[in-house]
């Protein structure tokens, strides 16, 4: 599934193709959509926004698109007038004189007005954005140190969104291993060393997977961390400190990380 940065590369690519340009087509799959085809012909998008794994795409007219991937949906940029081959159900589409949007296979898709965006039962949930420059490393320690933080294990916390969000899997690997940290810990447990070392791990690793552009694997979904230290490495060895990576389910996920120097 793909996470934060990948989320926000996919806005950025979407947002370089239809940004500012009038809408000349727009085409919804759901019915309850449908009405809102007319009233944003001509209208523009202004801006795309990330919040973890969903996207607001909002127009002139005030109104905001919502939509989440979950584990199947994907945007695609393609030439106005190109229909891609593909085995994919069209969900949504975005259409400029020179460019289109397309959203295929994802069902969680709203349409929402400016009130709305406060009180959506998602958005009202999520956290703050990990790839939100306004968030600080303090921000993040006080949010571990939250009295509904404080005592859950780094392995389930570091997937739930209403934590941080934009955070997954392979983010989760990463952030521990960087850390030296088990992901049966929690933050009550730790000194304010390993507090401030896994607050700014929280902010820096997502940002550098972001800032460094990974190439997408269609088969893994998710895009190349700079290069993963420990994720996808079971069996070789830890290049901190020799030891042998290993792989377990945890929260329902593939799990690696090295038992010798995570402690």
């Amino acid at each position: 599934m793909p996470e934060g940065p990948e989320i926000r590369r996919a806005a950025d690519s979407l947002e370089a193709a239809i940004k500012g340009k009038p809408l000349t087509d727009v085409w919804f799959a759901f019915p309850q959509l449908k009405p809102f085809e007319s009233r944003l012909i001509g209208e523009t998008v202004t801006h795309l926004e990330t919040r973890g794994k969903a996207l607001l795409t909002h127009f002139s007219n005030q109104l905001t698109l919502y939509s989440h991937n979950q584990l199947y949906g994907v945007w695609r940029v393609v030439e106005t007038g190109q229909e891609p081959q593909t085995t994919r159900v069209l969900r949504v589409k975005l259409q400029t004189v020179d460019k289109t949007i397309l959203l295929y296979s994802a069902s969680d898709i709203e349409m929402l007005l400016p009130e709305q965006l406060t009180t959506h039962p998602f958005l009202q949930r999520v956290g703050p954005d990990v790839l939100d420059l306004r968030l600080t490393a303090e921000e993040v320690k006080a949010r571990l140190l939250s009295a509904k933080f404080r005592n859950r294990q780094f392995s389930g916390l570091l997937l739930d969104q209403a934590f941080l969000a934009g955070l997954g899997n392979y983010l989760r690997v990463e952030i521990l291993w960087e850390v030296g940290l088990a992901p049966q810990h929690k933050a009550s447990q730790l000194t304010e060393e390993q507090l401030d070392a896994l607050a700014h791990a929280l902010l820096a690793i997502p940002r550098l997977s972001y800032n460094t552009r990974g190439v997408v694997n269609d088969k893994k979904h998710h895009g190349a961390l700079f290069r993963f230290k420990v994720f996808h490495r079971a069996g070789k060895k830890c290049e901190r400190c020799g030891g042998v990576i290993e792989k377990m389910t945890l929260s329902s996920r593939p799990f690696y990380w090295c038992p010798a120097c995570q402690m």
